[in-house]
């Protein structure tokens, strides 16, 4: 794991799920996921956007590179995982399957997003490959 992940994650963890620096005012989970070959869990600070019903959705933008992010083939291999969240106060650890959002529902999700912050506008611009968009449904 990177150094800039493993600063998100205990700073997430320090703040009850409302980590500073380049997350200030985002809001991020922690994907917990099980490595495709290896089976060992995984975990990843990820920007999201609240879904209807208590679904949560994560974007393998990988800052617009042209290939998808290991954790994206890690879940289309394990749907099965958790994400944390948190308030501020306290920190849920919550078990979801893993949705793949395809055709004008991704659209409109990834342009949602876009909207909010428009990094991810960019990432788009930078690639060519479709940015997959991956619903968490809670399990």
């Amino acid at each position: 794991m990177s150094d800039f992940n493993e600063q998100v994650i205990a700073d997430f963890e320090a703040t009850k799920g409302k980590p500073g620096g380049y997350f200030k005012n985002a809001p991020v989970l922690l994907l917990h996921s099980r490595g495709a070959r290896t089976g060992i869990e995984r975990t990843l600070p990820l920007m999201y956007l609240p879904g209807d019903g208590g679904s949560w959705f994560i974007f393998a933008s990988k800052g617009g590179h042209a290939n998808n992010p290991d954790w994206f083939h890690n879940l289309k291999a394990n749907p099965d995982a958790a994400v944390s969240v948190g308030d501020g106060t306290t920190i849920s650890r919550v078990p979801v399957t893993a949705r793949i959002v395809e055709g004008d529902e991704r659209d409109r999700v990834y342009a949602r997003q876009a909207d909010l912050f428009p990094q991810f506008a960019d990432y788009e611009k930078k690639t060519d490959r479709t940015i997959p968009v991956i619903e968490l449904l809670p399990a």
